[in-house]
């Protein structure tokens, strides 16, 4: 099975930034830890800042991935590009997000990629992304 993570913009600051809301670990550190723990997954990771990169990606992995886990960060309440990627492709994609996106401010409540998307998880830190996994399995 081949799993692509994909985080948007400021993801690569994790461990730094905010950590009473994103913690104190950084991605590479927990994506480590999944890839000891789903020895059966091929996981392949990227981050971006750029929007742009984040749908080439989307568009790369898309159609020959077993799934796609997409934490697209705040260009999920602003991106249609990316809402429209999601859209064309065949892969399965699930939403996520560290934070629970409802419980801060209200721009945070709208995403063009939910609607697309095979289901989100919101608000479990990084065990977020651990469950987008075992949604695939």
């Amino acid at each position: 099975m081949k799993i692509a993570i994909i985080n948007g913009p400021n993801l690569n600051l994790l461990g730094k930034r905010e950590p009473e809301v994103y913690g104190n670990q950084t991605f590479e550190g927990y994506l480590t830890g999944l890839k000891l723990k789903f020895t059966e997954i091929e996981f392949i990771y990227f981050q971006s800042n750029i929007e742009g990169e984040l749908i080439d990606k989307i568009q790369e992995f898309g159609f020959s991935y077993d799934g796609i886990i997409l934490n697209a960060g705040a260009y999920t309440h602003t991106s249609i590009g990316i809402g429209d990627a999601v859209k064309a492709i065949t892969s399965p994609v699930v939403e996520v997000h560290i934070s629970n996106t409802f419980s801060r401010e209200s721009f945070r409540h709208q995403s063009y990629i939910s609607g697309n998307a095979k289901g989100v998880i919101l608000g479990f830190g990084l065990k977020s992304y651990e469950l987008a996994i075992l949604s695939f399995l």
